[in-house]
């Protein structure tokens, strides 16, 4: 098992939202008793069947690191958060149904990783239209996992998914969306299995698969993101 080939994704999401919680039950299978506040980064690792049932059936090691903080830290504490972003293979944004803000902060999270090495050029406005084709050039695959699902009352449901469906056209990313104290939202066969499993085969895939050296070793020479603007209410 040591001699797995293995991948890089990171975790991004406020403080609070539950990536370690999430993190853990992608990892152990189990819920999180204690959750506590990440200090700098924890890794956490996941074995994946690329390929599952196929002739091309391989193990690999999925490397989940959970980036503590905040989007709003000081330069000093975000320029030390830049090293856990080199040779990234693949993005989990994580935001709070419940929390509207840590939907929107995610923009301000993927800016950060993906300029890991200078400040964000963008300008970020409310009521505009965002400019998707960023995204869809976008080499590194993204999934949006929002949190708390549980925690929505029925009649918020509905406003809620309409906007996490923006946010994941926006990203050019696959949902989901989830309570981390309940492992059944992952239980095998569901939806919400068929795209973890989906994007961690795309990362594998464009990790040791693809025909574009560029794409080979993560994002280390990225085009630059640059947000024009957001249609966030």
């Amino acid at each position: 098992m040591a001699s797995l080939d293995r991948v890089k994704v990171l975790v991004l999401g406020d403080s609070g939202v539950g990536k370690s919680s999430l993190v853990h039950l992608l990892c152990q299978n189990q819920v999180l008793g204690n959750p506590s506040w990440t200090v700098g980064c924890s890794v956490d690792v996941r074995v994946q069947d690329y390929k599952e049932g196929t002739p091309e059936e391989k193990t690999f090691y999925i490397e989940l690191w959970d980036v503590g903080g905040s989007v709003g830290s000081a330069s000093s504490v975000k320029s030390t958060r830049a090293v856990f972003y080199n040779s990234v293979n693949g993005i989990i944004l994580v935001h709070d149904l419940t929390n509207k803000k840590s939907s929107q902060n995610l923009y301000r999270w993927s800016l950060e990783a993906l300029n890991k090495d200078s400040s964000p050029t963008g300008v970020i406005v409310s009521n505009g239209d965002y400019d998707r084709e960023q995204f869809a050039e976008n080499p590194v695959p993204l999934l949006l996992i929002g949190t708390k699902f549980d925690q929505i009352p029925e009649n918020k449901r509905s406003e809620v998914l309409t906007r996490t469906a923006f946010l994941s056209e926006d990203f050019n990313a696959e949902e989901i969306n989830l309570d981390c104290t309940n492992p059944r939202y992952l239980a095998a066969g569901t939806s919400n299995a068929v795209k973890l499993s989906r994007f961690f085969d795309k990362v594998i895939e464009k990790r040791y698969f693809t025909r574009d050296p560029s794409q080979m070793t993560g994002f280390t020479d990225r085009k630059r993101f640059n947000f024009k603007s957001l249609h966030y209410d």
